[in-house]
């Protein structure tokens, strides 16, 4: 009888402990401090023609100006550019949550507005426990010109979905790549040799970028970036882009100057139209400059 008790004050013991090991493991790990993400992988929502993966902290109010002056291929014609047609994208965003940010923003040409999400899936951190960061970036462009420029009123509208991969190597070097898909609700086109139209392009595009930063100083960096167009199409297939530029930051300002050959700003027109080609000298000079209110 005493045995039969003693094992059963075993095994009650055993069951007790069993259960408590979640609540103790749970109790640790919330004593446990959170693991901070790795500071300055970018300094801005923005590298050139491309956004990062930073999404700033909770709270943060965002006003972008993005600039792009022509082409410099005539030359002193219009000083290399400076004095050509040009292309401006005013934009706000915020973000309403952490690692969640919503954003708009007007550009110039075709009187595109953009609607735009980013959000943070994962963040490199400090200790290594996570080696990269992964932030997905959604938006719909409507080209608001007047309606005689479209057959229907869905043609107005464009998407643009990427992820981007990132890792901060070392206090001066970050480098980040992407996978990039367009859609076009509506391409130009044209009559094939069956009497049927055709698309000179395909309605969806898929495109890849790099971009990396090397800093120079605590308050400047080199900025790379290559756009690699990776859809072909039935007739007309998009440029390649190659930009190079030097940012300068403070805590609340990024302002990056720089030169390659995308002039259309917002992605997917970039991404699906861009016909300028670094090789034949359509180059133009470019700038971003950003505001922070946190």
């Amino acid at each position: 009888m005493k045995a039969h008790k003693y094992i059963r004050n075993i095994v009650l013991s055993m069951v007790l402990i069993v259960c408590l090991i979640p609540l103790i493991q749970a109790q640790e790990q919330e004593n446990k401090p959170p693991e901070r993400p790795v500071r300055s992988m970018f300094e801005s929502n923005w590298i050139l023609d491309n956004q990062t993966v930073i999404v700033p902290v909770e709270g943060t109010f965002e006003m972008d100006i993005l600039h792009r002056f022509g082409t410099w291929d005539n030359g002193y014609d219009d000083f290399f550019g400076i004095y050509a047609p040009s292309n401006i994208r005013l934009g706000f965003s915020k973000v309403i949550r952490p690692n969640l940010q919503l954003g708009l923003g007007l550009t110039k040409n075709k009187n595109l507005w953009d609607f735009n999400l980013k959000y943070a899936l994962i963040q490199q951190t400090r200790s290594g426990s996570t080696p990269l960061s992964l932030t997905a970036y959604v938006n719909m462009a409507i080209d608001t010109r007047d309606e005689k420029f479209f057959v229907n009123g869905t043609d107005r509208y464009s998407y643009f979905y990427q992820l981007m991969m990132a890792r901060k190597f070392s206090d001066k070097v970050s480098m980040q790549v992407s996978g990039n898909l367009t859609h076009f609700n509506a391409v130009e086109g044209f009559i094939n040799d069956a009497n049927e139209v055709e698309g000179i392009m395909n309605n969806d595009h898929i495109s890849a970028s790099w971009n990396m930063r090397y800093r120079l100083t605590d308050i400047s960096s080199m900025l790379f970036g290559y756009d690699l167009p990776i859809t072909s199409h039935p007739q007309i297939d998009p440029a390649s882009n190659l930009s190079l530029g030097i940012e300068f930051v403070t805590s609340s300002h990024a302002f990056q100057i720089f030169i390659g050959n995308y002039q259309g700003i917002v992605p997917q027109y970039n991404h699906f139209e861009n016909q300028n080609s670094f090789g034949d000298n359509e180059i133009l000079l470019g700038f971003n400059m950003t505001r922070l209110w946190n």
